[in-house]
């Protein structure tokens, strides 16, 4: 005969939720996007881990708020907690503009050199490598690879946006606003320019560069001569657009 107690039903404990801005919303999979996230609560996690975990890299968040106070990502979220993260600043500033990118992004890294930036590149670096030289020159190291900016050994990292060079570039100028010296680095490997005199550099030119130019540089690092040649009007309109990039984001 049923005595009318049944075992007393417990509601489940709310589970936190995160609120990425929408700036940040590219890191979320398409059905989180534009809503809040649930995350799983367990009392163990971090908030850096919670906020990771949904995929958004650390690299890219400015605050963390927890029920509107911004908060320490070491703190552990609780049940209910209404969690908000919004992007890093830009500009985001840098005590010195040195770059370090992954092996996907060597068209970028000759755009950056071009405009003097101090811009390492290595085509067959790995993961390990990178990350040791980026900590060790105390470089940014600029990649797409989500995974390589959570790695916790990291000292400093940038998501790079856009799947072509032009955009790209404008998105690494407009977070930085590093200062520009075009003209300034070598392209092939990073090394600083001196002007150098025709005659010094003319028995490695082409009959027709010869002729035709009378101004020239050299890399101190690996000797190779540079002119403005007839592609220096396309590089020139890239100086050009950086220069405005770069002033807009100061602003």
């Amino acid at each position: 005969m049923d005595s009318g107690h049944g075992e007393k039903v417990t509601a489940p404990r709310p589970q936190p939720h995160v609120v990425v801005a929408a700036d940040l919303e590219v890191f979320l999979r398409p059905s989180a996007r534009g809503s809040q996230v649930p995350v799983t609560c367990d009392g163990v996690s971090t908030l850096g881990h919670v906020v990771e975990s949904i995929g958004v890299p650390l690299t890219e968040v400015g605050s963390l708020l927890v029920n509107g106070k911004v908060t320490d990502r070491s703190y552990r979220p609780r049940a209910g907690d209404a969690i908000e993260v919004t992007p890093v600043s830009r500009p985001q500033p840098l005590d010195e503009a040195r770059f370090l990118l992954d092996v996907h992004l060597g068209a970028l890294a000759r755009r950056l050199r071009l405009l003097g930036l101090d811009t390492a590149y290595h085509r067959y670096a790995d993961d390990d490598d990178l990350i040791d030289e980026a900590n060790a020159d105390r470089r940014v190291l600029l990649t797409q690879d989500r995974g390589l900016l959570r790695r916790r050994k990291l000292w400093l990292g940038a998501y790079v946006r856009g799947a072509r060079t032009d955009a790209q570039l404008v998105d690494v100028l407009g977070r930085f606003a590093p200062p520009l010296a075009p003209w300034t680095r070598c392209s092939a490997c990073n090394g600083a320019l001196m002007p150098a005199d025709k005659a010094d550099v003319e028995l490695e030119l082409q009959p027709g560069t010869r002729r035709t130019y009378a101004t020239f540089a050299r890399c101190t690092t690996c000797g190779r001569v540079y002119w403005r040649g007839a592609h220096s009007k396309r590089l020139e309109a890239t100086v050009d657009a950086a220069i405005r990039i770069v002033s807009a984001a100061q602003r």
